[in-house]
C-alpha cells in the first residue's frame, strides 16, 4: 500500500512537471518566509501555488536574517523570501521566472524583486507599473534576469 501511494505521488508530480514545462517535480516545491501581518505575501504564495509550486509558510517578525543567511542584499529586499532549491526568491517575483531559473540552474544566489511592485504577482491590486528580476550572485552583485509590464 506504501508502494502504491509513492507510485501514485510520483505520476502525479510527473504530470504536473510535464504540464508546466521541464522543471522537475521534485523541485516544485519551495519555503516562503513572510511577517505575519503581510497580506501581498498571501497572494503571492497563491500565485506560486495556482502555478503548481507546493510552498509552506513560515512567519517571522525580521526577515533580514533570513536574507543574510542566504546571501540577499538589503537594497534588493521584498517583503517575502522565499527558498527552492539552491536559490533564495526575494519578493514578488513570477513563476515563470523561478521556473526559468530552476531550468538554467545559472551561478546565483538568489532572484530579486526588490521593493513591491505594483502589477507583481500578490500586488495586482496596487496597479501596473514596469519592474525588472534582478539575478544576484555571491557577491552581492545583480543583472537583470525577467523584464515585466513594459520595462
Amino acid at each position: 500500500m506504501i508502494v502504491t501511494q509513492t507510485r501514485r505521488a510520483l505520476l502525479a508530480g510527473a504530470v504536473a512537471a510535464t504540464a508546466a514545462g521541464p522543471v522537475l517535480a521534485q523541485d516544485r516545491r519551495m519555503t516562503a518566509y513572510k511577517t505575519p501581518w503581510c497580506g501581498c505575501c498571501d497572494g503571492w504564495v497563491s500565485h506560486m501555488r495556482a502555478a503548481g509550486w507546493t510552498v509552506e509558510v513560515v512567519k517571522r517578525e525580521d526577515l533580514a536574517p533570513i536574507r543574510a543567511r542566504y546571501g540577499v542584499p538589503n537594497r534588493y529586499a521584498g517583503c517575502h523570501t522565499a527558498v527552492a532549491g539552491a536559490y533564495a526568491i526575494e519578493g514578488h517575483v513570477p513563476a515563470p521566472d523561478v521556473e526559468r531559473l530552476l531550468r538554467e540552474r545559472p551561478t546565483a544566489v538568489a532572484l530579486a524583486a526588490p521593493g513591491m511592485p505594483a502589477g507583481s504577482p500578490g500586488m495586482e491590486a496596487a496597479g501596473r507599473q514596469p519592474y525588472v528580476t534582478f539575478l544576484i550572485n555571491r557577491a552581492g552583485e545583480a543583472t537583470v534576469f525577467g523584464r515585466h509590464n513594459g520595462a
